[in-house]
């Protein structure tokens, strides 16, 4: 709502439905159908929040007659992953890991096996507790990153290349991409328990200490991280 050029009201009353209906959830498998039809309608407008246009882009405009296919945009239609085959999916793609990493550590600082989760089932290698924690953190931290590299240049197609279907960001824009993810992880809330300013990494221990709190009694239930 705040990033979207024109947020669509209907995909508003859904994702707002979708945040209720996940309460009432009866069980896992509820749940996931109703985050899974969230997330569906969140990245149908993903592009909306994406503020650079082809035409500004200098360099799009390639030699050959297979210039359309090998230039690099900005342009997205829908998430995918394993491997990401546009800029956009492999700059989320990235966030994500490294903010799964980030949520895995805060887990483990508060006395976690981060490899049992509540949402996300335990699987051979995968922090299952740093992913149940990180969701919270998506667009707070992973998304905002993505949104700031591209609609304020500092990653532009050319930080990109193919390998394969993948495509992937070059050496020089993957430490322009990391620099922005630690300023957004440094950057500072006001944390709406406790009322005082925190960077978002001192609030994801924050948030993996009240899921600690409230499984042994002392909160009533999690608090989650709104920022407004």
């Amino acid at each position: 709502m705040r990033n979207h050029l024109e947020p669509p009201e209907p995909i508003i009353l859904k994702l707002k439905r979708a945040s209720e209906d996940a309460l009432a959830a009866a069980s896992i498998a509820e749940l996931l159908g109703i985050e899974g039809a969230a997330a569906s309608q969140y990245f149908q407008q993903f592009s909306g929040m994406v503020k650079v246009e082809d035409d500004d882009l200098p360099g799009l405009e390639m030699p050959g007659k297979n210039a359309k296919q090998l230039a690099f945009n900005f342009n997205f239609t829908n998430r995918n992953r394993r491997p990401p085959t546009d800029p956009v999916n492999a700059m989320l793609s990235l966030a994500y890991s490294m903010l799964a990493k980030d949520c895995t550590l805060a887990a483990l600082a508060v006395g976690f096996d981060p490899y049992i989760g509540f949402y996300h089932q335990p699987r051979f290698g995968r922090p299952a507790l740093g992913l149940d924690l990180m969701e919270e953190m998506r667009p707070l931290v992973a998304e905002s990153t993505v949104l700031s590299c591209i609609n304020n240049r500092v990653v532009t197609e050319k930080d990109f290349v193919r390998a394969g279907q993948a495509v992937n960001l070059t050496a020089p824009g993957r430490k322009r991409f990391f620099q922005m993810y630690e300023q957004r992880m440094s950057s500072l809330i006001t944390h709406p328990l406790f009322d005082y300013k925190v960077s978002y990494r001192r609030a994801l221990e924050l948030q993996a200490r009240l899921l600690a709190k409230t499984l042994t009694g002392e909160i009533a239930e999690y608090i989650p991280l709104l920022t407004r």
